[in-house]
């Protein structure tokens, strides 16, 4: 035990950058989806969820490391590898774009689930002010400007969200065996194929990619710090995803019954577990929505100071610019009550667009020895990335044909 413990207390100190991840890719979009794919599939899509952990296991792993060996952000490093003027542009343009509007698009989302969260606990009277309140409370952790602060914060929020879809999880007494099947055994149900791609699409976020390649150089400076890295991403993405997996668990046991959100879910679940699932379940979503709330404008404005080569500080006034502009339209499109159909189309056609692309880019860049000298791409990471490309090109394709219809 005395042996274990100086091991727990280092490993607590290095946790960081994979945890935002995790935050960040854990937000109402996925509760979701998670409970729909439970509600309509019992355990079956457990597998899919696998899946997805995998590839962004890879795809994260890749993006922190060429964060910590060139010390710059990916959109600063594929800038650098372009030399073709033209070209150029048109990769900061297609780059700049989608994550900086798609960004804008999810922060509505984020919000308004987080408020949902919020109306489980205190009671919907106060509903049209939940969103201003999540957005004070964003805004003054970002303002703050101290990556160490933020960091902490979001850990804390992350580990609240988890130990309450968690606790949620364990109370519907979910069958074990039925559960394993579902997580070994990979089945494509009837109606089941726009789900699996909501999940994987959920999970695996190209703003991501360009967030933990710029939060990792905040944390760790030297080659030596890869392994610290890689256990970084390992435990806080396969955290995430044990947590997603909770969700459908605990929306498994709904028998019957329109359930299209977790609200719905506290509600099927309190005639059998009593009001606890509700309070459970609207904190897990209220952290949800505001851990997420915070990294989307922090990934667009670290995605515009990596294009436009700006001051490296949170604290510089264009930085600070641009996740306010994507935080203020987050609480206004929340506030307004507009409808995000819209809006979440067109970021769902933008990163069906962006994911194959900045996932292209990526495998570019990790194998270029220009870049990343003997820490390049190994065969085995290459086989297991270019699955993840066409698996990612497959979701892009479809990802916009059902947005588009």
């Amino acid at each position: 035990m005395h042996l274990m413990l100086p091991h727990m207390l280092k490993w607590i100190k290095n946790i960081g950058p994979g945890t935002l991840v995790a935050a960040a890719f854990i937000g109402p979009g996925t509760v979701t989806m998670c409970t729909i794919a439970g509600v309509q599939f019992g355990f079956t899509l457990l597998w899919a969820m696998v899946l997805s952990i995998v590839a962004t296991v890879v795809l994260q792993e890749m993006a922190a490391r060429v964060g910590i060996i060139t010390q710059q952000g990916l959109a600063a490093v594929i800038k650098e590898q372009i030399k073709t003027p033209l070209l150029k542009k048109a990769a900061l343009i297609l780059i700049l774009g989608a994550v900086v509007i798609g960004n804008a698009a999810y922060e509505a989302g984020n919000i308004t689930g987080s408020a949902l969260g919020l109306s489980a606990i205190f009671g919907e009277d106060y509903l049209a002010f939940y969103p201003i309140v999540i957005g004070v409370i964003a805004f003054g952790l970002l303002s703050l400007g101290n990556y160490k602060i933020l960091e902490r914060s979001l850990v804390a929020l992350v580990l609240i969200m988890s130990i309450s879809f968690l606790i949620t999880a364990i109370i519907t007494k979910p069958d074990l065996s039925a559960m394993f099947k579902g997580i070994l055994i990979p089945t494509i149900p009837e109606k089941g194929t726009l789900i699996i791609l909501g999940l994987v699409g959920t999970t695996v976020v190209p703003y991501n990619l360009f967030l933990h390649a710029s939060l990792v150089k905040e944390k760790w400076t030297k080659s030596s710090d890869l392994s610290l890295a890689r256990k970084d991403v390992l435990i806080s993405i396969i955290l995430g995803g044990v947590v997603s997996m909770a969700i459908i668990v605990s929306a498994a046991s709904i028998t019957g019954g329109s359930i299209s959100n977790v609200i719905d879910l506290a509600k099927g679940l309190e005639p059998l577990y009593g009001s606890a699932a509700k309070y459970l379940l609207g904190i897990g979503l209220g952290a949800a929505g505001i851990t997420s709330a915070i990294t989307a404008p922090l990934a667009a404005a670290y995605v515009a100071r990596s294009c436009f080569g700006w001051e490296s500080t949170m604290k510089d006034i264009k930085f600070k610019a641009v996740w306010v502009f994507i935080l203020v339209l987050g609480v206004l499109f929340s506030s307004l009550h507009f409808k995000p159909i819209e809006i979440i189309t067109f970021a769902q056609i933008a990163n069906g667009l962006l994911l194959p692309i900045v996932a292209i880019f990526l495998l570019w860049i990790v194998n270029k020895t220009a870049v990343l000298g003997v820490y390049k791409n190994t065969l085995v990471q290459n086989i297991f990335s270019i699955i993840i490309i066409l698996i990612t090109i497959t979701l892009g394709t479809k990802g916009i044909i059902s947005a588009l219809t």
